[in-house]
């Protein structure tokens, strides 16, 4: 598993472990009932202590995206797709508001910023 922490952009390591798990599983990259590596091995991996690799198996297991089996290990949950859509729209919903909030107090305008929208969706 290939995962990539950073200490620059004040962003907690457990939430960054969580998120490209997430994105993993998302992606289609990690599939329903695929293993994830122990909470000591990752952290052994990624050379941090297992209190932080816990708290982002904690959080994807919270978000329904693993499950965690004592003595068996953490496995790639079942996916709802529907509630995975949902999850993501809300996730999109607060990303694009911050981007109008941005927008709005820089005087950019509606019509520049879906243009700009529209070059990222293209990609």
């Amino acid at each position: 598993m290939n995962i990539i922490i950073t200490n620059s952009g004040g962003v907690p390591i457990y939430e960054q472990i969580a998120a490209q798990i997430k994105g993993m599983i998302l992606g289609g990259e990690l599939h329903e009932g695929d293993a994830l590596p122990s909470m000591r091995a990752l952290a052994q991996d990624l050379r941090i202590s297992v209190i932080t690799t816990k708290r982002a198996y904690e959080i994807l297991e919270s978000e329904g995206l693993i499950q965690s089996f004592t003595g068996r290990g953490s496995f790639v949950s079942a996916a709802d797709p529907e509630m995975m859509r949902e999850q993501n729209l809300r996730e999109i919903e607060g990303f694009l508001g911050k981007a109008a909030e941005m927008a709005k107090s820089s005087g950019v305008s509606k019509e520049e910023l879906m243009e700009i929208l529209g070059m990222y969706f293209e990609d």
